[in-house]
């Protein structure tokens, strides 16, 4: 291995918007790191998965486009 061409691998502080924080290691220049989701708080670890109402947003595709399929099957 050549010397002096690898980064500085450390530890860095990584603190979510939660208040979790926990320790991992790195190569990034700053000895901390702020996160938006950890496995603490996101919903898929949680299992407090929010149920996204798609309803609305078909209703509003049928209004925009549904009149063009009217014309095409006539």
């Amino acid at each position: 291995m050549k010397a002096e061409i690898h980064p500085n691998y450390h530890e860095v502080q990584v603190t979510c918007s939660c208040g979790n924080t926990f320790a991992t290691k790195s190569t990034m220049a700053k000895d901390a790191f702020h996160i938006e989701v950890c496995a603490a708080c996101h919903p898929f670890y949680t299992g407090k998965q929010k149920i996204v109402d798609t309803a609305g947003r078909v209703e509003k595709f049928n209004q925009k486009f549904g009149a063009m399929r009217r014309k095409t099957a006539a």
